[in-house]
This record gives structure tokens, sequence and C-alpha cells, in this order.
């Protein structure tokens, strides 16, 4: 089953699916130690990744088991980051929130905003009951995220991943659907 990446607006963003014009700002985020410090994969340091990072994009749309889309500002096109859904499971309506943000986008609620819209046409459109995001226990910022768009901690995995060679402990965050508040938020979604 195809599932379609959407093509969404917020008042300040716009979410789309990738092209291979984003090849080159995708490896520079990912390439950056202190952006992917937390993350359980370490920095890229090939270019090929990024073209891979993209094709695995199309395959999963293409698969039908989640949907990562660029986040572009839309006041000037810059590139902010991504933002996406993995692991849908039709059957338990379910799936899994991440995001990455560029470095000089941080601090502006753009990562709360993009995470925002996606549950919208989530709960909307793949009709979820649960949404499931994990965060490195130092990562509070990402950790604030998930909180101001109704997500609740739910535990800690412990010594659950090893980034840049240290053991480092998770928490766990879901949103469930009851609790989804599509007004919630930074700002209102548009009508």
């Amino acid at each position: 089953m195809t599932l379609a990446t959407p093509t969404l607006h917020t008042p300040r963003l716009r979410l789309r699916p990738f092209t291979e014009a984003d090849a080159e700002t995708l490896f520079a985020l990912h390439s950056s130690t202190y952006v992917m410090r937390y993350w359980d994969s370490p920095p890229w340091n090939e270019r090929a990744r990024a073209q891979r990072f993209i094709t695995m994009c199309r395959t999963m749309a293409d698969e039908g088991t989640g949907a990562r889309v660029a986040i572009d500002r839309a006041s000037d096109g810059a590139f902010v980051g991504w933002c996406g859904l993995t692991g849908w499971n039709p059957d338990y309506r379910s799936a899994s929130l991440g995001y990455v943000l560029d470095e000089a986008m941080w601090g502006h609620g753009y990562a709360t905003e993009a995470a925002h819209a996606l549950l919208a046409w989530s709960f909307d459109t793949l009709d979820l009951n649960r949404v499931q995001a994990e965060t490195d226990t130092r990562n509070v910022a990402s950790a604030r995220v998930l909180e101001k768009i109704g997500f609740m901690r739910e535990g800690t995995l412990r010594e659950d991943c090893v980034v840049n060679g240290e053991v480092s402990d998770s928490w766990v965050f879901g949103l469930i659907r009851r609790e989804w508040r599509p007004s919630a938020g930074p700002f209102q979604p548009p009508k």
C-alpha cells in the first residue's frame, strides 16, 4: 500500500516531500557533530548518505510504512530540517515521530510547529491511535518539544543507545488520539 508523502503548510513553514535538490543541505545537517550529538548513529561522513536517505524516504512512501518531509521556512524557502513518521502500522494504528533541525533554526518553535502539523495530518489521514517518540535523556530541548504538542513521558529505556561511544538512556514519549489537541501549540493550524 502506497502512502503519499504530504505537502503541508503552517503559518511559517512548508512541509514537503524530499527532492534530489535537498541532498546537499541534508548532508550538511546530518554531518554536523553538534546537531547529531544525541542521535543514535554517528554523523554522516560521505555525501552519498544523503542520496540514500532521500531514496529511503521514497521507499517508505511506496511501501506505505511512513512519511518523511523536508521542512522549509515559508518566508524565504530556507531549509529548516525534516520531520517524519516511521513504522506506521495500520493494524495497530500506530507510528513513531522523529525530527532533526539545523542548529541555526533552533529556538524558534519550528520543531514544535512542524511536528504538530505532521501529527494533525497523521491523526486525520492515517487514523492513528498512538504516536511514540524517543529522545536521549540529555536532550531536554527535544523533550520540551514533545511535551508542548501533548506527548506524555512514559518511561526510560536504560542504556538504550551508544551515542558517540557513550552509553545513553532514552525517554519514551507517547501521544494517544483521545489526548490529542489539534488546536494546541504556539500557532493555530490553518483552516
